[in-house]
């Protein structure tokens, strides 16, 4: 694709616009205003990517798409509460430029994804992880008609079905890794696949939680904080989540 990254957020907007009502527009904004009137949105770049790409095409059909609150998706899996996919592109919002690499790990329905690939752009990668292959196939869909449409069929955004807490090696080193259910631990394969400068963001622990926030340096070695006390899905095994 011959755009450049302002060229393309452009065209996807107003495309974005001629499809979609207004009144479902002007509710995914109102969405965006909250977050950013609560102090969770700071950046402008992520108020624009979450008003690009709306959430309603990437819930169940009977859900309230706009309301802060994780929601299951099927497959005992959920989405997050906006709020959280809010913190998690500011937390990475300097490890989504441009031409960047990204990793999401329990992609579920696609929609952190594709607000990934349209931070980093046609001239980067935006790569989901989902061990759930209903969930893949249903993503797709959701990307399809979605504002990050071009980038799926371009191939800078891509889906696969695959055990998460393996990454995907493909395309790695990533800038950016996020992971959208909670491990015991971190895995090695992420921090192994992560790019000297990179930035994982994982939520950590079993009963207790907390999104920590991995910070690869120059020299291999690895930072680590947490940022807050969250509670999501357990990061398991295909089998394992199935059963519940």
């Amino acid at each position: 694709m011959d755009l450049d990254v302002t060229s393309y957020f452009n065209i996807v907007y107003v495309s974005q616009q001629r499809l979609w009502t207004g009144s479902r527009i002007n509710k995914n904004k109102k969405m965006v205003e909250h977050l950013q009137s609560s102090g969770v949105i700071r950046s402008k770049k992520v108020a624009e990517v979450m008003e690009t790409i709306d959430r309603a095409l990437f819930v169940p059909e009977d859900a309230s798409p706009y309301m802060d609150s994780p929601m299951q998706i099927g497959y005992n899996a959920t989405i997050s509460a906006p709020h959280m996919h809010a913190t998690c592109l500011e937390l990475l919002e300097n490890h989504l430029k441009p031409g960047m690499h990204s990793l999401d790990v329990g992609s579920g329905t696609g929609y952190l994804t594709a607000c990934f690939a349209i931070m980093v752009g046609p001239e980067g990668r935006a790569v989901g992880v989902e061990h759930i292959p209903e969930l893949v196939e249903s993503s797709l869909q959701n990307v399809q008609k979605s504002a990050a449409a071009p980038l799926l069929k371009a191939g800078s955004l891509v889906l696969h079905t695959g055990d998460g807490r393996l990454g995907w090696p493909e395309h790695s080193p990533y800038d950016a890794i996020h992971v959208g259910a909670a491990a015991p631990e971190i895995p090695q394969a992420l921090i192994d696949q992560l790019k000297p400068g990179g930035r994982l963001v994982i939520p950590v622990g079993n009963i207790f939680q907390d999104l920590q926030v991995v910070d690869k340096n120059p020299d291999g070695s690895v930072s680590i904080r947490s940022e807050t006390s969250v509670r999501y899905v357990p990061l398991t095994s295909r089998e394992a989540q199935l059963r519940g």
